[in-house]
């Protein structure tokens, strides 16, 4: 075997680097989560406790740790997804999957922003549908082969219904971060077969001027010159 032809194997991180790249990663899916995705290499930095070279040494640009971040969210959805269809009773892992799915989008704002952030995102993050829609078609399948799910529900709807409860909890959220989960059962309500008992709704509504303030911090007055 000739040494000079023989590919090295590729270098592993130091420990203190693969330390600071998780640290780096953490920082960065709890600012993307709580603020959107204005936040800066800097604030990861800050947040993460590092220098900000340390950040630019793993990441070229922010465009770069958005991406990483966001597949690292989608295999813990993917993993998730494949838990629930091991779940003997169909319509709990059914249920899982919706509310992980819809806490997930409500308290992380940055997430439901990436494919506005990146260019090329439908193309890039093509293999999110291909490894997460089979899963949950197999999902609906079985709550329908049960007969948990009423008659006409598709796959398609599972996302839509995510959305519209993710619609919600950001209109809400200003004034209250948690009603979303009152919305969210009443979905479920919705799609579940008349067989299965309704959950109760232990989230209040919002009243008039909840309502009210929630309008106004979405739609803020302009200023009249």
């Amino acid at each position: 075997m000739n040494p000079a032809t023989t590919a090295a194997p590729p270098r592993r991180l130091r420990a203190d680097a693969a330390r600071n790249q998780q640290r780096i990663l953490e920082a960065a899916r709890t600012l993307f989560a709580e603020r959107g995705l204005e936040v800066t290499l800097d604030d990861v930095a800050e947040a993460a406790g590092v220098g900000v070279g340390t950040v630019y040494r793993r990441f070229a640009n922010k465009q770069e740790l958005i991406v990483e971040v966001f597949e690292h969210n989608i295999a813990e959805m993917a993993e998730m997804v494949e838990t629930a269809n091991r779940n003997p009773d169909p319509w709990a892992g059914l249920t899982e999957v919706f509310e992980y799915a819809c806490r997930h989008m409500a308290q992380n704002r940055g997430f439901g922003e990436v494919m506005l952030e990146i260019p090329d995102a439908p193309a890039r993050f093509a293999w999110v549908r291909e490894r997460i829609k089979p899963a949950i078609e197999r999902l609906i399948d079985r709550a329908r082969t049960a007969g948990v799910l009423r008659e006409g529900i598709a796959p398609s709807d599972f996302f839509v219904l995510v959305s519209m409860v993710e619609n919600i909890a950001a209109f809400a959220r200003p004034v209250d971060t948690e009603v979303w989960r009152r919305y969210m059962t009443i979905v479920l309500d919705g799609v579940r077969a008349d067989s299965v008992p309704r959950d109760p709704l232990t989230i209040p509504p919002l009243d008039d001027e909840a309502i009210d303030r929630a309008k106004a911090a979405c739609f803020p007055p302009r200023n009249k010159k």
